[in-house]
């Protein structure tokens, strides 16, 4: 039987088969993209049977993880992020690195639906053995990256993905969500939406490793170059945000493919200062126990929401609120005592 076609029907095989926690973790190690794409909707799904199964598969792939490089991307919508994550995933592919790409899609408040077309985006990148892009949902979760993310690059990590490129929704400065996943932080900018450094949130410039400004082509170079110097002489006056960094501002064209190369250069220039100072390794013990942090935030929530709704006490705090009887402040403190009250019943 021809290879492609064994292929093939492995992969019909796996999507049928109920795969178990050892089959998860064999079919990632082993390149299998299709039971890693079943093992990155396991960590995403909601049901508790799923998350148990999920946190039991992360605990057997740990030990695969932390290999990567981070990179989390961002800019205004029309930036060209993901031409540029296809153009510096195909470059990466040449150099010999295998990339995946998680890539953000909002979700709609009105429908909660998204429409999930990066793959459509990325048509080329997406056809390389070497690359695995995964689009998901951002749930209305702040920070412009899915609730779960950061297991998602972890599995991705363990399949043997050395470069992970996350790709956000670009929200604003909530994008501190994603500077807490990722090594290197990226903003994307473009000339030609009013003034170039008013359109830049103080907060996102803050914490951009590198700042570099898309589509400079043809006649647009000029502005872009222009851009450019502006907002470099803007970096001087915040205070870096990694030691021994100073935040790099240049040029690029996700078309031509012009300033890619640099780019590379300039985030493995960032990873062997990080390295030789420890900051690297440092930013991602506390990024790991700031994780942590934020998954017991969710599961008090959680547990809170439960309980108050169960007893109706959300229900009728909500009716005050919003018929003016009582402030928003002394309601979240009697259902908080509320709360209390039954944890010790």
């Amino acid at each position: 039987m021809p290879k492609t076609k064994l292929r093939v029907e492995q992969n019909l095989t796996n999507k049928r088969k109920k795969l178990t926690t050892a089959d998860y973790a064999e079919g990632i190690q082993s390149g299998d993209r299709t039971i890693l794409g079943r093992a990155i909707s396991l960590v995403e799904s909601n049901a508790a049977a799923h998350q148990a199964e999920a946190q039991e598969l992360l605990t057997r792939l740990l030990p695969q993880t932390g290999k990567s490089i981070r990179i989390g991307i961002t800019g205004v919508p029309g930036a060209g992020k993901s031409t540029l994550i296809e153009t510096l995933g195909l470059y990466l592919i040449e150099q010999g690195h295998r990339v995946a790409v998680l890539a953000v899609d909002p979700t709609s408040s009105l429908t909660g639906g998204s429409i999930l077309g990066d793959k459509t985006r990325m048509a080329e990148l997406s056809q390389r053995p070497e690359s695995f892009i995964r689009p998901s949902p951002s749930g209305g979760a702040l920070g412009g990256v899915a609730r779960k993310t950061r297991e998602s690059l972890l599995v991705c990590e363990a399949a043997g993905y050395d470069v992970i490129l996350v790709e956000t929704v670009g929200v604003g400065q909530n994008e501190i969500a994603v500077r807490a996943m990722v090594d290197f932080f990226l903003l994307l900018q473009i000339t030609g939406a009013g003034d170039d450094l008013q359109g830049i949130k103080k907060g996102i410039l803050e914490i951009a490793d590198a700042i570099f400004i898309n589509k400079a082509d043809g006649e647009n170079q000029a502005r872009a170059e222009a851009a450019g110097k502006e907002l470099a002489m803007a970096l001087h006056y915040l205070a870096p945000t990694t030691k021994d960094w100073q935040q790099q501002v240049a040029t690029c064209s996700a078309l031509t493919g012009n300033g890619i190369k640099a780019l590379w250069q300039t985030i493995l220039d960032f990873k062997q200062i990080g390295r030789q100072n420890g900051c690297f390794e440092e930013r991602r013990r506390q990024q790991a126990r700031d994780w942590m942090h934020a998954i017991i935030d969710e599961h008090l929530r959680t547990a809170f929401i439960k309980k108050a709704t169960k007893h109706g006490l959300l229900k009728e705090m909500e009716a005050a609120v919003m018929a003016g009887e009582i402030p928003a402040t002394k309601a979240a403190e009697r259902l908080m005592e509320m709360y209390e009250q039954r944890l010790k019943s």
